[in-house]
């Protein structure tokens, strides 16, 4: 290692300007945070468990705004049917989430990041949710950052901006300058809320059940599942030392794997608390930013790759990834590294489900059934003691998937139906891990829009799947038990799922106008069925 190269690069991927040096086993704030982690599990379930009275402190309030949501629907939104009713249902309870204040706001970010698991209705209405939040004065600001920091601002920042750069549910964000001179990032949790989040939880839990089967927009998130995947996600991300810690594991994740593309901005080693953390300041182009990235060079289908790539062996190999990608959570350095912020959602596989996580990947890459319904078993999307012949049966999947694109828009409306009944008389879940990991694979998905829409996805997921399978042979020897000469990507199989003809390729284009054909088709069965129930209302009122 060159003398004028960071020594704290040899424990992550991180700038090679840094405004510091990083040593892990030294720093100020990390003591006990292992413990501290297993102690914030432990007290998800105690939120979330439902007791016999409703919490006083804020389940009326939620109940009265959630129940008029649903009563205006009821009464105006839904017998107009199809996608106007959804909308409807959308509009309304993204407003009451709005009202109901910090805990439903993140409720409808982690909504609105769900495109492919939740309608397009409210994955439109809730990206509002995303939008600014009104800030937290500065007085407020500063009254925190001197409680945890335990020093008057001014002695710790040379400058420090009154108004924020970002405002979201949990926190603000706040560029400053330290007294040494180094340009920082200074997160600042809202006053409060931890304490409000703990009570919103657990006036959640209470209301969950009770909507239950009452919220066609939704079938399989069932709500009391969806609660417990949010208070594990919420709980970690309301102590910044976590995060801090969340940032050191997938920086040494990507320096042990070689993905040096990426790089994660340094925590300060003293000033990081449960509410205050104090971070290198990175700067780059923003996921749009298209004419920007090419005019400095930076190749676009390179990034979309290498983000795949270490995408998928975080999870595999080392059971950990960044479980928030979004346009506002990265951006792409001038030099083609994705730098990457904003760490409170990170994903953390332990053993067995870092097992399955590699088995599910090498059996969807090989089309081994058996493989990836067993998987999906042991990261808990289905019982332990699920039948997986019964599975197969029940779903045909021992057979060749239907084309969507042959079928009109009543089979596929009667096929989704029929899936769902099946996914739910199997007691079908969407564990957390699984839920970040989909979440995040779906911004990937939207993010190839902007940086390749012409990228050959057959050719990509060779390569891909390849170049894993190359880099990492003695650890799937060993973790799977299998030679990865065994290994053999099934293309035939990817190319009938993605809609290729007779070995053509497919780009994200032809893709994207597949996905455009079968949901035009759905839409119009689902207005068609709109029209005809509404039809029989109106004739049952006339009799």
């Amino acid at each position: 290692m060159s003398p004028t190269t960071p020594a704290d690069l040899a424990h992550g991927s991180f700038t090679d300007d840094a405004p510091w040096l990083l040593d892990p086993a030294a720093l100020a704030w990390s003591a006990g945070l292992g413990e501290l982690r297993a102690q914030v599990r432990t007290s998800v379930p105690v939120l979330t468990r439902r007791r016999r009275v409703p919490p006083a402190t804020r389940f009326f309030g939620t109940a009265v705004r959630l129940m008029w949501a649903l009563g205006l629907w009821y009464l105006i939104d839904r017998r107009k049917g199809g996608n106007t009713s959804r909308a409807g249902l959308s509009r309304r309870l993204r407003e009451q989430f709005t009202e109901l204040g910090p805990t439903y706001i993140k409720l409808g970010q982690i909504i609105s990041s769900g495109e492919g698991l939740f309608p397009p209705e409210l994955i439109d209405e809730f990206k509002q949710c995303r939008d600014k939040m009104p800030p937290e004065t500065f007085t407020a600001v500063r009254r925190v950052v001197e409680e945890d920091l335990g020093r008057p601002l001014e002695e710790l920042f040379a400058e420090f901006d009154e108004a924020p750069v970002a405002a979201a549910s949990i926190a603000q964000v706040h560029f400053a300058r330290l007294r040494s001179g180094e340009e920082v990032v200074v997160k600042v949790q809202r006053p409060s809320v931890a304490r409000l989040v703990r009570e919103d939880i657990r006036a959640m839990a209470w209301i969950a059940p009770f909507m239950v089967g009452r919220i066609p927009i939704a079938a399989l998130a069932n709500p009391p599942v969806l609660v417990d995947v949010f208070a594990e996600t919420i709980a970690e991300e309301l102590d910044f030392r976590l995060e801090g810690e969340n940032m050191l594991d997938v920086a040494r994740m990507m320096a042990e794997l070689g993905q040096r593309n990426w790089v994660v901005a340094r925590p300060h080693p003293e000033l990081v608390t449960a509410r205050v953390l104090v971070m290198e300041r990175l700067s780059g182009f923003k996921i749009d930013d298209i004419v920007g990235m090419r005019n400095a060079g930076v190749d676009t289908e390179d990034v979309i790759r290498t983000a795949m790539i270490s995408f998928l062996e975080g999870a595999m190999f080392h059971g950990i990834f960044h479980g928030d990608l979004h346009g506002g959570n990265l951006f792409i350095r001038p030099d083609g590294r994705i730098a990457l912020m904003d760490f409170g959602m990170t994903g953390r596989l332990d053993d067995r489900q870092r097992l399955a996580f590699l088995s599910l990947l090498i059996g969807a890459a090989t089309n081994d059934l058996r493989r990836q319904l067993a998987a999906l078993r042991d990261l808990g999307a289905l019982d332990d003691d699920v039948d997986l012949d019964e599975v197969i049966t029940a779903f045909n999947l021992d057979r060749p998937p239907p084309d969507l694109a042959k079928m009109s828009g009543e089979e596929m409306v009667a096929e989704l139906q029929q899936t769902v009944k099946q996914l739910l008389a199997f007691g079908a879940r969407l564990p957390k891990v699984l839920m970040l990991f989909v979440k995040d694979m779906l911004f990937i998905d939207g993010a190839i829009l902007h940086l390749a829409p012409d990228i050959d996805l057959l050719g990509e997921i060779a390569t891909i799947a390849s170049t894993i399978t190359d880099r990492r042979r003695d650890v799937i020897a060993r973790d799977m038990g299998v030679s990865p000469d065994e290994l053999v990507v099934d293309i035939d199989s990817i190319a009938a799922v993605l809609g290729a003809q007779d070995g053509g390729t497919v780009s994200y284009r032809d893709l994207q106008q597949r996905r455009k054909e079968i949901q035009s088709k759905m839409e119009s069965q689902r207005e068609s069925g709109a029209r005809k129930e509404l039809r029989r209302t109106l004739l049952g009122r006339r009799r």
